[in-house]
């Protein structure tokens, strides 16, 4: 019985092997393109751009009112968590990656479930902030996706079979990875690379980003992100990053580094965009390890809070952008980096980056500045131009476009504690830890030269603690309880010009945004709410045109693809991330919504309407 019951099993799995799509070996030149192809969605914000825009325009301001689901997939069981990933389609199939490091693979059609994988996590993992995953990568017959238990795994993409596991760090430490993986193409060498980070700032591991060969899973090269700490290159120490006498960490009186710079922070836990004309991956340093900035002071605590330049040739970091220099407020750097072309004042254009910060302040970069080979690495005169994205700011007055750095508001560093005190007074700050914006991606509409920015407006109450550091345990030094800022709302999305930072429009929600945005050719904006709404808005005006219930919070970003003559698009619902874990007041307010963990593809009701 037991035989014929494992014949019976292997047949059924031959049987739905044979019956998936035929599927075609993915390049580099399939995903450099990504943004301008339709059938598939290839990269972790649609190209090495990031701008999160789809030309399609079926689906468009007067027909999206037709908008219905065509399906939905349960990720099932217990592990009703965050859902942030984004999709990939390639071929007729969706690769979703869930909670607790889960991938599924989804006819597009149907919603058939072709396979699962499920990691074996252990005990004791240390992810921050949920149990979430941000998405997966594509390449060759292979998927990618990182794993809580601080190790990177590839998988067959026709039968989800582990072809490679490669584990990176020490998760009973807090090293972990929540980001979705990159592929990238080396000019220099030729030759394709999968790029990661790692993730655990709050327990103080020191950050690093990866290289490795998309086949194997071996290393190419290591770049920690913080200052003097060595750097590898083909399993051997290449160089420290930055100068080696870490002049922006503290030392103490017998000249040794102190404690806080051995456990520095600086994870790049989001993933990477990539600009092929230099050469160059740019992406995200989160913060400095501990967030009490007086056990790193003084010093900028370098390359923490900033955006990174890296040479993907070998790893060397080549220029660095420090949005908060010694950030003792946790606003990291990790949202992401989207490469657009910029128009400045004087009418010059400018090859730039465009990041939303959790600080509050939106950055415009200058790309060919920041990825220049050699010389000194801070270069804060990259800086093209810089405003608020949200309303009352009290940390810093705005950003010096000379110096680049923060005009810091003085008292708003809330001061160590007394003599024989356990905490410090405690100062009121906006944007709290949680940011302005958090890891939820804007997107960048070449159409109306417009970002759309998924904000918030909230506050805490910040105090300075004693930290000493413990493996595994929490590396913050810093108390605090977040709170509402307005009566009407926490969530405001908005659309900004960044030539001048005005606001084109704002949408505003009761409850926090934490979902990425899309924005199309068919003049829409989409994104989720974490009451469970997935919504699409007239890009132009800000006009709430349709919207629809998902049964459980969205904190994901959508997806949108033409299969079979139509237009698709596809988001992840379920409630979680670090809102309900971290968020004080915002946690009380999001208890009544439910736990979930599905897939939603739609579709418009009459194609024959959409298409006149």
């Amino acid at each position: 019985m037991k035989r014929k019951a494992t014949l019976v099993a292997a047949a059924s799995f031959l049987a739905l092997v044979l019956a998936a799509p035929a599927m075609a070996d993915v390049g580099w030149d399939d995903i450099r393109n990504d943004a301008e192809t339709t059938e598939d969605v290839l990269m972790y914000g649609f190209g090495p751009k990031a701008q999160r825009f789809s030309p399609l325009d079926a689906v468009n301001v007067e027909t999206v009112k037709n908008l219905v689901p065509a399906w939905s997939f349960s990720f099932g069981d217990e592990r009703q968590r965050g859902q942030e990933a984004q999709a990939i389609v390639k071929d007729g199939v969706i690769y979703v990656t869930a909670s607790y490091s889960r991938m599924f693979a989804l006819d597009a059609r149907t919603g058939r479930k072709l396979w699962q994988y499920t990691a074996r996590l252990p005990e004791g993992i240390r992810p921050c902030c949920d149990v979430i995953n941000r998405g997966a990568a594509i390449y060759g017959d292979k998927v990618y996706m990182g794993l809580l238990d601080a190790s990177v795994v590839a998988l067959d993409r026709k039968t989800g079979k582990v072809v490679w596991h490669k584990r990176f760090g020490d998760y009973k430490v807090g090293y972990t990875i929540t980001g979705a993986p990159t592929i990238i193409r080396d000019r220099e060498t030729g030759r394709d690379l999968l790029i990661h980070g790692s993730s655990g700032d709050e327990f103080g591991v020191v950050g690093q980003l990866f290289a490795r060969d998309p086949e194997t899973g071996e290393e190419i090269w290591m770049r920690p992100l913080v200052e003097g700490h060595m750097g590898r290159y083909m399993g051997k120490d290449s160089t420290p990053t930055g100068n080696p006498d870490a002049p922006s960490w503290p030392r103490d009186k017998s000249g040794q580094l102190v404690q806080a710079w051995h456990h520095g922070g600086g994870a790049p836990w989001q993933s990477a965009s990539f600009d092929e004309e230099t050469n160059t991956i740019i992406i995200g340093a989160g913060n400095p390890a501990p967030w009490n900035g007086w056990a790193r002071w003084p010093g900028d605590s370098l390359f923490t809070s900033g955006q990174a330049y890296v040479n993907p040739t070998n790893g060397e970091l080549v220029g660095f952008y420090q949005h908060t220099p010694n950030d003792t407020w946790d606003f990291s750097g990790n949202n992401e980096i989207i490469l657009f072309d910029y128009t400045d004042k004087d009418g010059k254009k400018h090859r730039a980056g465009a990041h939303a910060d959790r600080n509050g302040f939106f950055y415009v970069t200058d790309i060919d500045a920041l990825s220049k080979r050699g010389g000194e690495i801070n270069r804060p005169k990259a800086l093209l131009n810089a405003f608020p994205f949200v309303d009352g700011i009290t940390w810093a007055k705005g950003i010096d476009l000379e110096t680049g750095r923060p005009i810091e508001v003085e008292g708003q560093r809330p001061p160590p504690p007394a003599e024989g005190q356990s905490k410090g007074p405690v100062a009121q700050i906006s944007p709290p830890f949680l940011g302005g914006k958090n890891w939820n991606p804007m997107s960048y509409s070449p159409k109306t030269g417009l970002f759309y920015i998924p904000a918030n407006h909230w506050q805490e109450d910040f105090w300075a603690e004693k930290v000493n550091y413990a493996p595994g345990a929490a590396y913050l030094g810093m108390g605090f309880t977040i709170k509402k800022k307005f009566e009407d709302h926490v969530g405001i999305l908005r659309a900004m010009d960044p030539a001048t930072g005005k606001i084109k429009w704002e949408h505003k929600e009761e409850m926090p945004l934490w979902a990425g945005t899309l924005a199309t050719e068919g003049g829409l904006v989409l994104t989720g709410t974490s009451d469970g709404y997935f919504k699409a808005f007239n890009a132009e005006t800000g006009e709430e045109l349709w919207k629809f219930q998902t049964g459980s919070g969205i904190v994901s970003s959508p997806i949108t693809w033409t299969m079979d003559g139509e237009q698709y698009i596809g988001v992840a619902s379920g409630y979680g991330g670090a809102v309900p874990l971290w968020g004080g007041d915002m946690a009380k307010m999001t208890r009544n919504v439910s736990q979930g963990g599905s897939f939603w593809v739609f579709r418009l009701s009459d194609i024959k309407q959409a298409r006149k």
